[in-house]
């Protein structure tokens, strides 16, 4: 697939993961997610809008040049609401600001949810000693963000805290700035962290290479 990220944005933001993980013992991976779920029903919704749009400017014209109207007219119509549904289909299928018009809000965020804890598990994020594993992804379509911690976690990374942290990092990820975002997202888990490592951190026992997919 192709990258995500260059290589100078690769390694600042692997440098800012270990200095991270220096001040709060924590194991932090991050992920950059093109897309979570292919949305199936997205094209036929651009369809459906395309369709009804052509045939709501095909009623305006009969009405007002009725006198126009013959068999050929009602094959031309027909046909020009076809076409108008079909290129809407294949724009959504290319054009990913035109796509995301069609995404429920709610379905995303359960797709995106599920990629990660799928991740996190074909990962293995959780096979750290004292269970100190944090994943930190960002789903590029859907413009979402989760936060998934290990148990050792619990007490310090409650939802509330996880909520102010995305919602610092989200006006970042809406304009376009990824790594800001992430950037943001490592400087709140270092502010909610720090202080609070269960004694030295002795070794670094998961990657801090980002991972990027393409998704599905």
């Amino acid at each position: 697939m192709k990258r995500i990220l260059t290589n100078k944005e690769r390694n600042l933001l692997e440098k800012r993961i270990a200095q991270a993980e220096k001040l709060t013992g924590a194991q932090i991976v991050l992920a950059v997610i093109e897309r979570c779920d292919s949305y199936a029903e997205i094209p036929w919704k651009a369809f459906a809008l395309g369709a009804a749009v052509a045939g709501f400017l095909v009623f305006i014209f009969d009405l007002f040049f009725s006198q126009w109207c013959s068999d050929a007219m009602v094959l031309i119509s027909v046909f020009s609401m076809l076409i108008a549904g079909i290129i809407a289909a294949i724009l959504s299928l290319y054009v990913q600001k035109f796509a995301r018009f069609f995404l429920v809000t709610n379905r995303a965020e359960v797709e995106v949810r599920q990629y990660a804890e799928s991740l996190f598990l074909s990962r293995e994020l959780f096979a750290t000693r004292r269970r100190t594993g944090v994943l930190l992804l960002v789903s590029l379509f859907e413009h979402q963000i989760i936060l998934l911690p290990d148990k050792g976690h619990n007490r310090t990374l409650n939802q509330k805290a996880m909520t102010k942290i995305i919602d610092q990092m989200k006006p970042a990820l809406l304009s376009g700035k990824v790594v800001h975002a992430l950037e943001i997202g490592l400087a709140g888990l270092e502010e909610r962290l720090a202080g609070k490592k269960r004694g030295k951190l002795r070794k670094n026992e998961l990657s801090n290479y980002i991972i990027e997919e393409a998704g599905v």
